[in-house]
């Protein structure tokens, strides 16, 4: 039996993946407490069987939204609780069976031995990825990369992470954006702004097929041009910074 920490938790949002969010919160819960889930607004009947499944289970607590607000929005309002709590760091994965929750407890332990970082899931992708997101993945991160002067995003979409709860919320509060599927990314480039470390650890990607209960909200026209947008948007802020962050990369800061 795992004892539940006070500082670090597991938050996954979620928006109709079916019973497959039963599956990954069962395994995250098998080698971490104590896990939340944000229900963002789902419709499929994974609502009621999470609401069902914490009865019997105490260290799991459901958020449930009543219309579905983004990704983004469900992270912030998990941390936001969290924080309220008492609880330092999150460490965020899809609800869809993508990520290795067996790595949680590595990734929290190395939270754990530099706290002021965020740890970084860097995927390794087997046969089942698609090649078309595989792709769109590294323009991402070519732009990520650059609008942090190259200082250590090893991947700026995957889901996988632990992030310092105090930043992040700040960062997240001052600005309407980061709600959505452009959480991820922004997230990683505004920390590194702001001075949080990056440490990147190497972590699993499945891609499920329909047949083995696999869910997928991506809609390429949609999240590629909310994409596009947020890097020109970063690409802004990059040229603003860009005097400060060249100060503090010839200082060594991080």
């Amino acid at each position: 039996m795992n004892v539940p920490s006070r500082t670090h938790l597991v938050l996954i949002p979620s928006y109709n993946t079916g019973p497959m969010v039963l599956e990954t919160i069962s395994d995250a819960l098998r080698v971490w407490q104590p896990v939340w889930v944000i229900v963002d607004g789902s419709d499929d009947g994974s609502a009621e069987a999470l609401t069902d499944l914490a009865k019997h289970e105490a260290a799991l607590r459901v958020i449930r939204f009543p219309h579905n607000q983004g990704k983004g929005a469900a992270v912030l309002a998990g941390l936001e609780s969290a924080q309220a709590e008492g609880f330092t760091h999150a460490l965020t994965l899809d609800a869809d069976g993508q990520h290795p929750t067996h790595l949680i407890p590595d990734f929290m332990q190395a939270s754990r031995q530099q706290p002021e970082a965020m740890i970084l899931g860097l995927p390794v992708f087997d046969a089942s990825a698609p090649a078309l997101r595989v792709q769109g993945r590294r323009v991402s991160n070519t732009f990520a990369n650059l609008e942090t002067l190259y200082s250590g995003i090893g991947d700026s979409l995957c889901g996988f992470r632990v992030y310092p709860i105090a930043p992040l919320v700040e960062i997240m509060r001052r600005q309407r954006w980061m709600r959505r599927f452009d959480f991820d990314p922004e997230a990683a480039v505004r920390l590194r702004w702001r001075g949080v470390p990056a440490i990147n650890r190497s972590a699993p990607v499945r891609y499920l097929k329909p047949e083995e209960g696999g869910v997928s909200h991506f809609h390429y026209g949609r999240d590629n041009t909310l994409l596009t947008w947020m890097h020109v948007r970063l690409l802004m802020g990059f040229l603003i910074r860009l005097p400060w962050l060249m100060v503090r990369r010839l200082r060594g800061l991080p």
